[in-house]
């Protein structure tokens, strides 16, 4: 079992469910019901299933939690690029968070290695 607060990984996922929400405050609130809700359940998701993959006995198990958080990531990441192509959001406003979302991809994918 692993303390989910001291897992790096944890605190970036909540530094970009964070940022997120702060992001998507600017976005039309005709997307209320459409990419607004499902960007914050993807950046909620990703802290949320870190921890929650802590608690599992197993690291297969917690690996599979990581898995989750991870296709939480790319789908975060595609909903924000979209939402730039449609002109919701600027740019210029998203590209320092979609750095750090493709980090944590990369250290979540790492991680998991160091867990078989």
């Amino acid at each position: 079992m692993h303390n989910f607060r001291q897992l790096q990984i944890w605190k970036e996922g909540m530094g970009i469910a964070k940022a997120t929400y702060l992001l998507i405050n600017d976005m039309p609130s005709v997307e209320k019901f459409g990419l607004i809700s499902q960007i914050s359940r993807c950046a909620v998701s990703v802290p949320s299933n870190i921890a929650e993959g802590s608690s599992r006995s197993s690291n297969k198990e917690f690996s599979h939690f990581l898995s989750i958080a991870l296709g939480s990531l790319f789908e975060l990441e595609t909903q924000i690029l979209l939402s730039v192509d449609l002109g919701f959001l600027v740019s210029g406003n998203v590209e320092s968070l979609i750095v750090k979302i493709i980090q944590l991809q990369k250290k979540i994918a790492t991680f998991k290695k160091t867990l078989i």
